[in-house]
């Protein structure tokens, strides 16, 4: 799988996290803290970063990316009770959109981690 050892990481990460806090709080406290374990593995990463959308070049807008990490890997959080068709719709855009190969959605509300892997 491509980026498998970077998709492992971030999910280790991110386990360690829901570990730690559990469900019920806000995607900006998980966010907040999944960017400090991402540092301890010594990942690079962009948090909230702004990519302009065009449409047949025409510039129509932008959207902010969760987190992006070593420039490769999109992560969309999420601290929801249950992830539906409307986020992995969200994710795949963002792919296609912004060029970028493989991407993650981490649900950091309910009992257990939830994620999922994307390839765009």
């Amino acid at each position: 799988m491509k980026y498998a050892e970077i998709t492992q990481s971030v999910i280790g990460c991110a386990m360690k996290v829901h570990s730690y806090f559990g469900a019920g709080f806000p995607e900006i406290i998980y966010r907040r803290a999944l960017a400090i374990e991402l540092e301890k593995e010594g990942m690079s990463y962009g948090v909230e970063i702004e990519k302009d959308i065009y449409y047949h070049e025409n510039f129509i807008g932008k959207r902010r990316l969760d987190i992006v990490v070593e420039n490769k890997v999109l992560l969309e959080l999420k601290a929801v009770g249950e992830i539906d068709e409307a986020c992995y719709s969200q994710i795949i855009n963002y792919l296609k959109v912004f060029d970028l190969e493989v991407g993650l959605i981490l649900n950091f509300g309910c009992r257990s981690l939830q994620f999922k892997r994307f390839v765009n």
